[in-house]
């Protein structure tokens, strides 16, 4: 039997966890509350995409989650999670719910929302991202909350003089395009130093910096490969 899911958000993390989920053979239902990433996702070949207003309960139990079903909540706007998480915690009491934070103050908040499982990436250390670099952590992720089969893996990828990210800003990089998820740099100045990087915090890459980042192991080494090339 099919396990089914009901990912909210086709954003940075959504997008990657929509297509491990289809990977895996989920039942997958996709739910957006804008106009841009629902028409994403159906561009991209999902089937089950709603367009829907999460602020309505309503709305949202006539989604008819059943207490078997998993519901990962990876909207973009981080109060907009909490809020969602909430709504649906009282709503499905039984379903088990699996969100992604990345500061300590929005964890607090998830886990007072009612999430079962919150994967905390502000709380990865650099010396734990550096001992799990290349190998699979499907058990560390997603994996031990909604398959025990995900290719999920952290990958450090040095930054070339000739690289075309030489010089640009993060948020002018479409990593999650590239179905990969930019978790941090190690600065060449301060090899040591590892700088997670948040959303609307401005960053600048420069040659000789290492960034690491979480996706499936073939957009990694795709992503790597590009990452190669000149501007």
């Amino acid at each position: 039997m099919r396990k089914e899911a009901f990912l909210f958000g086709y954003g940075i993390q959504g997008v990657s966890l929509a297509k491990g989920l289809r990977r895996e053979d989920f039942d997958l239902h996709i739910i957006e509350a804008t106009e841009e990433p629902f028409s994403r996702a159906k561009k991209d070949g999902f089937v089950n995409v709603r367009l829907l207003d999460v602020t309505e309960d309503a709305k949202l139990e006539r989604l008819d989650i059943g207490d078997d079903s998993y519901i990962i909540c990876v909207m973009d706007d981080k109060h907009l999670n909490v809020f969602l998480t909430l709504s649906l915690r009282s709503l499905f009491p039984k379903t088990t719910i699996v969100a992604i934070s990345d500061s300590v103050h929005t964890t607090e908040k998830l886990k007072m929302a009612g999430a079962n499982r919150i994967i905390d990436l502000y709380q990865v250390s650099a010396a734990h991202v550096h001992n799990i670099l290349q190998k699979p952590i499907a058990t560390k992720l997603l994996g031990s909350f909604v398959s025990d089969s995900y290719a999920i893996s952290f990958k450090e990828m040095l930054i070339s003089p000739n690289s075309y990210l030489n010089g640009m800003m993060t948020d002018d990089v479409n990593f999650s395009e590239c179905g990969v998820l930019l978790l941090g740099i190690i600065e060449e100045e301060s090899s040591e130093k590892f700088v997670f990087i948040s959303s609307g915090i401005e960053h600048q890459l420069h040659s000789g910096d290492t960034i690491i980042c979480i996706g499936y192991n073939d957009d990694l080494e795709r992503f790597a490969k590009g990452m190669k090339e000149s501007k």
